[in-house]
């Protein structure tokens, strides 16, 4: 089977991409508005065209017009990414129904339609958080819907979970799988794994300590790994440890023997490590999302925290991917039969 190329919209550091690239699809094109992101895909995908932009302002004649050079017209193209969330966190008690960002999703969809004149879109896969399902948001997401099928495909609602798909991180998230045969959607379902040795221990107990961040920091002074490093603690809470249990939403510290809950809320609120000294280092973070040792995240401090706290765990991305290739296959099973 020859599989269709893969658009990323929306794709911050590359998580949902990597899981794909790992499956064999071709990654042609990924758009984000964070330049840190961007420069984080570029490293870390090389033979991808990634570009800073927000769509809003390209809008789809400004995505049909970076792609002409890289897909010809009619091919076979699948579009995934998640739309900004922020609108819809639960984790944000102000999120409003008519915070802005809740159009994005709509965004993405238009930009989807308007890809379908000049390309064979096979399917679409959309993720967001379970707060986009809330009453409150309903009529949005009864919009999102709407015009999936209006667009003639044929969807699939589905909440999954981290813990099974191999990471060690209680996060819940909705996929909206939409594909252009019937039969590929009804096929469609990623496999998971029994929840074993996920705990913060496993995962990240025998890492050495990090480098603290200071002023002319270099990597080569960073131990292991690129993304090694933390703030350095200057609260009184982590001069006393028991100050941080249960703690706050920005002092939640992890516990040892369970997996961690969503690693981090960006703007640098990533939790405490289980010892309460300090917090985690963005690599710790990392592990805890599924992230390969050989991805690296580019940027301050602040804008690492933001990509991993964004991302799409790597291994239920390539759960979804390889769920998308079964599913596909079965379509040229059905229509070799017939």
């Amino acid at each position: 089977m020859t599989k269709p190329k893969i658009v990323s919209l929306f794709s911050g550091a590359g998580g949902l991409d990597l899981g794909f690239s790992e499956e064999g699809f071709q990654l042609v094109f990924a758009v984000d508005n964070s330049q840190w992101a961007i420069k984080t895909h570029k490293r870390n995908f090389k033979n991808t065209v990634s570009i800073t932009a927000n769509l809003i302002e390209l809008q789809p004649v400004g995505v049909i017009k970076e792609l002409a050079n890289i897909l010809t017209p009619g091919e076979p193209i699948g579009i995934i990414g998640g739309p900004p969330c922020q609108g819809f966190s639960r984790a944000n008690p102000a999120a409003l129904a008519t915070d802005p960002r809740n159009q994005l999703p709509l965004l993405y969809l238009k930009i989807v339609e308007a890809l379908q004149k000049h390309y064979d879109v096979q399917f679409v896969l959309f993720e967001n958080v379970l707060g986009i399902k809330d009453a409150k948001h309903a009529d949005t997401f009864k919009g999102i819907l709407s015009k999936f099928k209006e667009l003639g495909f044929t969807e699939k609602v589905s909440e999954y979970c981290a813990l099974d798909f191999g990471v060690p991180q209680d996060r819940r998230r909705v996929i909206i799988s939409a594909f252009k045969s019937r039969t590929a959607s009804k096929a469609f379902f990623p496999k998971t794994q029994p929840r074993e040795n996920l705990d913060v221990r496993t995962a990240i107990g025998e890492l050495p300590e990090p480098a603290y961040f200071k002023r002319g920091l270099k990597v080569t002074d960073i131990p292991y790994h690129p993304n090694h490093w933390t703030m350095r603690p200057v609260s009184k809470r982590f001069s006393n440890p028991d100050s941080t249990i249960p703690g706050t939403r920005s002092f939640r510290r992890l516990s040892w023997d369970e997996p961690s809950p969503t690693v981090a809320y960006g703007h640098r609120e990533i939790h405490v490590h289980p010892n309460g000294h300090r917090r985690l280092s963005i690599y710790e973070a990392m592990v805890l999302q599924g992230f390969p040792f050989d991805f690296v995240l580019e940027g301050p401090l602040s804008a690492q925290v933001e990509q991993v706290s964004n991302a799409v765990p790597p291994p239920l991305a390539r759960a979804l991917a390889e769920a998308t290739i079964r599913a596909l296959k079965e379509v040229g099973n059905n229509e070799h039969s017939a």
